[in-house]
């Protein structure tokens, strides 16, 4: 038995380690930051930006107690962990459960299984995530090893949009007007901004590495509405996972990380004595383009002499879809002991085929604060999410009536050309809070199709509850007939947030064995703000080890009950 303090920034999130069941204390609160030269207030977790890191074993036991100490009520997801049989402590806002409101606490079991490498927890509610998020680092199980080289240190790194306000201030204000929110005022790498953005006073973030050492970097992209090519000049990268599943390593320049991803990387600091920058830049192909800031970091040797060179940083342009496609199109899974063994549904498997559009689209909009008549919106099958007020699980769970309908659909609802000229297209869209319904067991085809309503450009589609095998990718419309036959069912990727290309298609395969209600939606804000997302319910099996745990006594009172 070990005991020991770790994440002191400020103030400290105590960890007790008992084998194989760590605990947390988690106190959110509103604290001040100083960037670009301005002083802004954000809630945060342990008065740090980012949060306390979360560092334990594969197939442990978490406990996270959560205090809200701040000023609204939030919800806090642990991204990428499956939580078998246990969707009430996933976490998403009135998905799985009731906001945490201020001044109460909520103690979440989170229950690992087979992840290994890096995720991330974040919050769930509004725009709260931008500040409230941290890293959820899985090593490797107790006298196990890495299926690679073992590094000398890791270090974590997260990508950040960060905001001159308060980010849920931003989106409410946004939403009410019916316009789409601000892009972002900087890009952040663990808090620091670099030195690109003019500020004498803003800070850089430094890494410190010995020469001939490997180094494990543990990426995270929690940026709100924006995907990131990342580098470190002069250096190779090595790929050796992605949402914590172990990939066939593959060299590169760059990395093309979306948000809600996560991806371990090697680096060896086999150049000579200097410093050298790591640097970020997003990437989009989309109408509505994000901020094209450069954010820099220093890859520093340790006895080092002379400066750094702006000018060397190698990163795509941000409108480069070749280096995406390039970058991500490497990924493949890899049969080693550490990871799951590979299960893809064959095509003899499949009994649950859906066909889902992604479009950004608009509604009337009705508040005294619009700016016109319309307001933006988006959707899934032309269906924009409408959150309820009681959580979606407790209403499954207790067949409290009214709260959603079992009536998603399975295809889009009109036919069209998905990828053409859609300038005089209808982009109205229906509202609802209706739920994808399959059964244990079902062996489950989702094809993501991208389309050119609205802004067009990639999403970046998260699933809750699960990680699927990433079997295909195309470009223009699906035709279910000759793309099939282009799909990899030997080595697909296996992931839990996909990039659906801009006016391409993904496709997706997974076994329903994880009983509950998992939210799935665009992990770009202001889409999922809008009503892109919807929610997958897996019913129970026949036997208790495959139907879904009964609920806490604790869960969060739902306002008004």
């Amino acid at each position: 038995m070990v005991s020991w303090f770790v994440g002191v920034l400020f103030l400290s999130t105590l960890l007790l380690c008992s084998a194989d069941v760590h605990h947390y204390e988690f106190f959110v609160r509103e604290s001040n930051f100083t960037k670009l030269c301005n002083t802004t207030t954000l809630l945060v977790v342990n008065d740090s930006y980012p949060g306390p890191e979360i560092r334990v074993h594969k197939g442990d036991t978490v406990f996270v107690n959560v205090h809200n100490q701040g000023n609204y009520s939030f919800t806090i997801h642990w991204h990428g962990v499956k939580q078998p049989r246990n969707p009430w402590f996933d976490g998403p806002e009135f998905i799985t459960q009731c906001p945490i409101q201020p001044g109460t606490n909520f103690t979440h079991e989170i229950i690992l299984s087979d992840e290994i490498g890096t995720l991330w927890w974040h919050a769930h509610s509004d725009w709260t995530r931008g500040s409230v998020h941290g890293a959820f680092i899985i090593l490797p199980a107790e006298n196990d090893t890495y299926p690679f080289p073992t590094p000398n240190a890791d270090q974590t790194i997260i990508l950040q949009s960060w905001y001159n306000g308060d980010y849920k201030q931003i989106i409410d204000d946004a939403l009410a007007a019916g316009v789409a929110p601000r892009t972002a005022d900087a890009y952040a790498i663990n808090g620091h901004l670099g030195d690109t953005y003019g500020c004498p006073n803003d800070t850089i973030f430094l890494m410190e590495v010995e020469s001939e050492n490997i180094y494990l970097l543990r990426i995270i992209n929690a940026a709100m509405n924006e995907e990131q090519f990342f580098t470190i000049t002069n250096h190779t990268l090595i790929v050796v996972a992605q949402d914590a599943s172990y990939v066939r390593m593959f060299t590169t320049d760059y990395i093309m990380i979306s948000p809600g991803q996560t991806m371990d990387v090697l680096v060896i600091a086999d150049q000579n004595v200097g410093q050298y920058y790591m640097a970020i830049r997003p990437f989009s192909d989309s109408a509505a383009q994000p901020s094209d800031f450069i954010t820099t970091g220093v890859f520093q040797y340790t006895n080092n002499e002379g400066g750094l060179n702006a000018s060397l940083i190698p990163l795509p342009a941000m409108n480069d879809t070749d280096a995406m496609l390039n970058f991500i199109n490497q990924i493949r899974y890899t049969n080693v002991s550490q990871n799951p063994t590979i299960n893809v549904p064959a095509d003899t498997d499949i009994n649950r085929r859906l066909y889902i559009t992604i479009a950004t689209n608009t509604l009337p909009c009705n508040t005294s604060e619009c700016v016109s008549d319309d307001r933006f919106a988006a959707s899934l099958n032309n269906v924009s999410f409408v959150s309820p007020r009681i959580d979606i699980l407790q209403a499954y769970y207790r067949n409290i009536t009214g709260v959603f309908t079992q009536d998603f659909p399975f295809n889009p609802p009109v036919f069209y050309n998905f990828t053409g000229n859609l300038t005089d297209f209808n982009t109205v869209a229906g509202e609802g809070t209706r739920a994808i319904v399959v059964n244990y067991g079902d062996a489950v085809e989702m094809v993501l199709q991208t389309t050119r309503l609205g802004a067009g450009g990639s999403h970046p589609i998260h699933l809750h509850g699960f990680s699927f095998y990433w079997v295909g990718i195309g470009t223009g419309n699906f035709n279910n007939e000759t793309d099939p036959s282009t799909y990899n069912l030997v080595d697909p990727p296996l992931i839990n947030t996909v990039h659906s290309p801009a006016a391409g298609w993904v496709a997706l395969r997974f076994f329903a064995k994880n009983p509950g209600v998992w939210y799935m939606h665009c992990h770009f804000e202001r889409h999922n703000s809008w009503g892109m997302s919807t929610v997958l319910i897996v019913r129970n099996g026949t036997t208790t080890e495959t139907s879904m745990r009964p609920p806490p006594s604790t869960m969060p009172r739902c306002p008004g009950t």
